[in-house]
C-alpha cells in the first residue's frame, strides 16, 4: 500500500513538472485566421530595418511568422500624414505620428483604443514613457522611439566650434544652409533661438519668428525632409537642422559631419504607434505593434533608425550597437534645455499656417507666388470667419 502511494505521489510530481512550462508561459493567440489579409502601414521614411546591408527586414518577417502582407508607405511629417488621413484618401491600420500630432488625432476622434491584451510587450516599454500628457490613460499608443533635434555641419566647410542656431542666419555660408520643410519644426528653431515657447499662443511671438526666418530665407539652399540624407552625405550643403538618430546615419556615410545640441534649446519628441479608428484590420493592427515590440525586433529597428528607444529590453540587449551613445542618450551635464511639442489651439494652428505659407511664398516662381497667395488668402479667410463665429457665440452666450 505504501508503495503504491509513493508510486503515485511521484507520477503526480512528475505529471505536474511537465505542466510547469506551459503555465509559466501560455502559448501565443492564435492568429492563424488572419493569414492573406492585408495590413497597411504608414511610417517615417528610414523608420524600419527594412533588409539593407544585411539588416534583419522587419515587415518581410512580419510576413513570413503570420501570413499577412504588410503595404508599407511613408511620410515625410506628421502634418503630411495629418492631411492623407483627414483627407480620407486612403486607410491605414498602423500610424507613428509624434506626440503633438497624437493629441491631435485623439482630440478629432480619429484614434482607435488599444486591445492591449493583444499587446503583451507593451510591459517592456519603460515606465518614463507611458502615461505621458498627449495620452494619459494609455488607450491608444505605444511608444516607438523617442529622440532630439539638432545641428548637423560638414566639418570640412564650417569654420570653428559650433553650438549655437545663429550660424544658421550666418552669411558666410548662404546657400548652403538646409532647413526644415515643415512649419513646426521651423519655426521650433526661430523660436528656440529667440528664447520664446514653441507652444506659444501669442500671435505677436509668430510673428517675430516668421521675421527671423525671412531673415534666413535668402540664405537657405532649400528647404528639406528626407532629402537631407542625400544633400549631407554628398556634402552638397555645410549645415542643416535635423534629428539626432538621422545624423548618426548620415555619419556612417559622410565623417567629415559632426553635431552638437545648440545652447538655446532643441526640440524633444516621442513617436508612437497608433492605430486609425477607420481601420480595417485593427487585429493586425495590434499584432503588429506587439510584434515591434518584441525583443529581436525591437533591437533590429533600434540598430537601424538610430534613435533613442524607449524599450527597456533593448536597452539591456548585448545585441544593441548604440548602447550608451552619447548624443542618443546624453547625461544630465550634457543634456541640453528641451521643449516638446503640444497641440496647439485650432486659432494658433491657422495662424502658423498662414504665416508659413507667407514665408514659403518667397523665393519662389510667380506661378507659385500666386498658388501660395491664394492659399495664405484663404487661410485668413478662415481664420476671420473663425474669429467672427467665436465673437458671436461668446456674445450669445454673455
Amino acid at each position: 500500500m505504501i508503495k503504491r502511494f509513493f508510486s503515485c505521489l511521484i507520477a503526480a510530481v512528475l505529471l505536474f513538472s511537465c505542466a510547469l512550462p506551459a503555465l509559466a508561459a501560455p502559448a501565443e493567440k492564435d492568429y492563424s485566421h488572419l493569414r492573406g489579409t492585408t495590413l497597411n502601414v504608414y511610417n517615417w521614411g528610414e523608420y524600419i530595418s527594412d533588409g539593407s546591408e544585411g539588416t534583419l527586414d522587419v515587415n518581410a518577417e512580419f510576413e513570413k511568422e503570420y501570413g499577412i502582407k504588410v503595404n508599407y508607405t511613408n511620410f515625410d511629417s506628421n502634418e503630411n500624414m495629418y492631411n492623407k488621413l483627414k483627407s480620407g484618401g486612403a486607410n491605414y491600420d498602423v500610424i507613428i505620428p509624434s506626440e503633438y500630432m497624437v493629441a491631435k488625432l485623439i482630440d478629432e476622434d480619429m484614434l482607435a483604443e488599444l486591445d492591449f491584451s493583444n499587446i503583451p510587450n507593451y510591459q517592456y516599454i519603460l515606465p518614463k514613457y507611458k502615461g505621458l500628457y498627449y495620452d494619459p490613460e494609455e488607450k491608444y499608443t505605444v511608444p516607438y522611439t523617442v529622440g532630439m533635434v539638432g545641428l548637423i555641419y560638414n566639418t570640412t566647410m564650417v569654420d570653428g566650434p559650433v553650438d549655437s542656431w545663429g550660424i544658421m542666419w550666418d552669411e558666410q555660408y548662404a546657400g548652403k544652409i538646409l532647413m526644415f520643410n515643415n512649419p513646426r519644426d521651423a519655426f521650433c528653431i526661430a523660436q528656440c533661438y529667440l528664447g520664446q515657447s514653441v507652444n506659444s499662443t501669442d500671435t505677436k511671438d509668430w510673428d517675430a519668428a516668421l521675421d527671423l526666418l525671412k531673415k534666413q530665407n535668402p540664405l537657405i539652399s532649400s528647404y528639406v525632409m528626407d532629402e537631407v540624407y542625400n544633400k549631407m552625405e554628398k556634402g552638397e550643403a555645410a549645415i542643416a537642422a535635423y534629428y539626432a538618430g538621422d545624423y548618426l546615419t548620415m555619419y556612417d556615410t559622410n565623417p567629415d559631419l559632426a553635431f552638437c545640441y545648440p545652447k538655446e534649446g532643441v526640440n524633444y519628441f516621442v513617436d508612437s504607434m497608433c492605430v486609425p479608428k477607420n481601420t480595417e484590420n485593427k487585429e493586425a493592427a495590434e499584432l503588429y505593434i506587439n510584434f515591434m515590440c518584441r525583443e529581436d525586433i525591437a533591437v533590429a529597428n533600434a540598430n537601424y533608425i538610430c534613435y533613442a528607444t524607449p524599450h527597456a529590453l533593448v536597452l539591456e540587449s548585448d545585441d544593441y550597437d548604440l548602447k550608451g551613445n552619447e548624443i542618443l542618450y546624453p547625461d544630465e551635464s550634457q543634456m541640453p534645455v528641451t521643449q516638446i511639442f503640444e497641440n496647439l489651439d485650432y486659432e494658433t494652428q491657422q495662424y502658423m499656417t498662414m504665416l508659413w505659407n507667407e514665408l514659403k511664398i518667397e523665393g519662389n516662381s510667380i506661378m507659385d507666388a500666386y498658388v501660395g497667395l491664394s492659399v495664405s488668402l484663404a487661410l485668413v479667410v478662415i481664420y476671420l470667419i473663425y474669429k467672427f463665429i467665436k465673437k458671436k457665440k461668446r456674445e450669445a452666450y454673455y
